[in-house]
């Protein structure tokens, strides 16, 4: 039988991860193909293809704080300021996400993207209300608050500076040395133990990180920025993931060996995650980047995931399973040991909080 990796489809879209556009069929929605910006096709009629740009929509939701129940994951409510990340992760799990726009979670979820300017008000107002009973917020759980759009629209500052009036606990899960342009408000979230840092680094080749991440930060720019968020007494966490099979997982021993050195607290791991549309989506980038390798890694993705490519159930979706995952977890515990690391222990201070100032003016003491 013919394999589907055994040939390489059309050259790599620079710049971005997803290497198409299809719109999910589960939905039933219309299929259409991107052809970028008119102006550059009129332009570029006998040249390359025409580059996607990243469009940015507004949007005014009516909540920002999101809740969960789920059993997996260590939080119970979130903040995400943005839809879509410009990051372009392949493997990202929030991709399917997009489909709720009618857009797709292929290149529209890398190019389309949408913020939340009133982030940091509705915040303020739910965090206010008389009821309201303070736990940690977490932020990057489902898109980086350190995108590059970020750099314009300062809504995940805007996000903190509220934290910081109201004391309240806050966790950051990015992949952007950006993070380091709020460092002021981190330090002084970190004296009243109010804010912990996890920063994903992935590989260690920048050339490898260019095609899995294509605008997130280079791997040594992660490493510089744990090492001056640890400087500046911020608590920090190193999560190596995802773990890629025969992609990535070369790198795990080196990774957790260089963030001991700089004093970074903990260090996890977390194994490719390919829900709905990913799958499909990660294994055109293979046939694209690595079509030498590609059944491999699926068949070992299979071999931890009971034979299928993504686990969605609660309790297993997080704990890969079979000889390949215990020789994961077996390499990573050694590697940890020498380090002399452990898992994350951040305790965040619940009880300093008070409602915030309303009016959008913060206290001064």
């Amino acid at each position: 039988m013919f394999s589907y990796m055994e040939r390489r489809l059309a050259p790599a879209i620079s710049g971005r991860g997803a290497q198409g556009s299809e719109v999910p069929t589960r939905f039933g929605l219309a299929e259409r193909e991107e052809d970028g910006d008119w102006r550059d096709y009129m332009e570029q009629l006998d040249g390359p293809p025409v580059r996607l740009r990243t469009q940015v929509t507004e949007e005014r939701p009516k909540t920002i704080l999101s809740f969960n129940q789920s059993p997996d994951v260590p939080f119970d409510r979130s903040v995400n300021a943005y839809r879509g990340c410009e990051h372009g992760c392949v493997y990202c799990f929030a991709r399917p996400t997009h489909t709720y726009h009618d857009l797709s979670p292929g290149l529209d979820f890398e190019t389309k993207l949408f913020a939340k300017p009133n982030a940091a008000e509705l915040l303020r107002a739910t965090l206010a209300k008389p009821k309201y009973r303070p736990k940690p917020i977490a932020m990057g759980t489902n898109t980086d608050p350190y995108q590059p759009i970020e750099a314009r629209y300062r809504i995940t500052r805007s996000v903190l500076e509220v934290c910081l009036d109201a004391r309240h606990p806050v966790t950051i899960t990015t992949k952007s040395d950006r993070v380091l342009a709020d460092l002021d408000l981190l330090a002084q979230l970190a004296e009243r133990r109010l804010v912990a840092v996890a920063i994903s680094v992935t590989s260690l080749d920048p050339r490898l990180s260019g095609k899995l991440e294509p605008r997130a930060a280079a791997p040594a720019k992660r490493l510089l920025a744990l090492q001056k968020l640890v400087e500046a007494g911020v608590p920090v966490h190193c999560s190596v993931s995802p773990i890629i099979p025969a992609i990535t997982d070369e790198f795990m021993e080196e990774i957790v060996q260089r963030v001991g050195a700089i004093g970074v607290g903990s260090v996890g791991w977390i194994p490719l995650r390919l829900p709905h549309e990913v799958a499909p989506l990660f294994r055109e980038w293979l046939a694209v980047h690595f079509p030498d390798r590609g059944d491999k890694v699926m068949s070992i993705v299979r071999s931890i995931r009971g034979g299928r490519d993504n686990d969605p159930d609660f309790f297993t979706r997080m704990k890969p399973s079979g000889v390949w995952a215990d020789l994961f977890r077996a390499r990573f515990r050694l590697a940890c040991k020498r380090a002399g690391l452990g898992k994350a222990k951040f305790e965040l201070d619940c009880t300093q909080f008070r409602p915030p100032a309303m009016g959008g003016q913060m206290r001064l003491l």
